[in-house]
Parts: C-alpha cells; structure tokens; sequence
C-alpha cells in the first residue's frame, strides 16, 4: 500500500526526492493512517484545485485497501 501511494504521487510532483510516506499502526476501529510529506512548493500538485487530485488519491488508495480486506485513511502533511 506505502508503494502504491508513492508510485501515485511522484507522477504528480516536481521534488520526487521529497516525498515520504509513514505508516502508524491500526487504531482501535482497525484503521491504517498513512502520513503523506511532500516538499511545500508541491503541496498544491498534490491537493489540487478544491482538493480534487487529495481525493482521488483517498479514493484509489481505499479501494486498493479494500481489495485486501485492510481499511486505510490518508493524511498529506
């Protein structure tokens, strides 16, 4: 999953070197949040006009998370 989400949002950035991904452990609901960094000037390529491309990548990244009986929360930092 930590790969699908970096393979997603290095296509959309400028700084692909900046970009991390950490990972914290299931919560009490058993959900994985995952904690998206990327350098502050791609900040806008990532969340988009109006949040659009930030929820798209929720969207991909919950149905891949499904597909594995897993339930995930994305969180761009």
């Amino acid at each position: 999953m930590e790969a699908l989400l970096i393979a997603i949002v290095k296509g959309l950035v400028e700084k692909s070197d900046a970009v991390s991904v950490t990972v914290d452990e299931k919560d009490e609901e058993g959900v994985v949040t995952y904690h998206l960094h990327v350098a502050e000037e791609d900040m806008g390529r990532v969340i988009g006009k109006q949040g659009r491309i930030a929820k798209a990548i929720r969207t991909v990244m919950r149905a891949a998370a499904a597909r594995q009986d897993e339930k995930i929360q994305v969180e761009i930092e």
